[in-house]
């Protein structure tokens, strides 16, 4: 494999990444009493509970992004 092929697909990666997180930021955003009605159906959750997990689990996506795509797509682009 190529820098120039990983730069591409480091590159192609972010951008899917960042698509699911902004699609998943928005549909908190708009559909949040729908979202929440969906997920404590399955599970016996309270609004606060909610909130932490998918705030929670935004951050922690958003930190992988950064580590794992974003970071590295960078580092490459400099490089070459």
């Amino acid at each position: 494999m190529t820098i120039e092929l990983l730069t591409k697909f480091l590159a192609w990666c972010s951008v899917v990444n960042i698509g699911l997180l902004l699609l998943w930021f928005l549909a908190i955003l708009l559909f949040y009493d729908r979202v929440y009605a969906i997920h404590s159906r399955f599970f016996k959750i309270s609004r606060e509970a909610f909130n932490m997990i998918h705030y929670g689990g935004l951050g922690l996506y958003k930190i992988g992004l950064w580590l794992f795509s974003l970071t590295p797509y960078l580092v490459l682009q400099a490089m070459t």
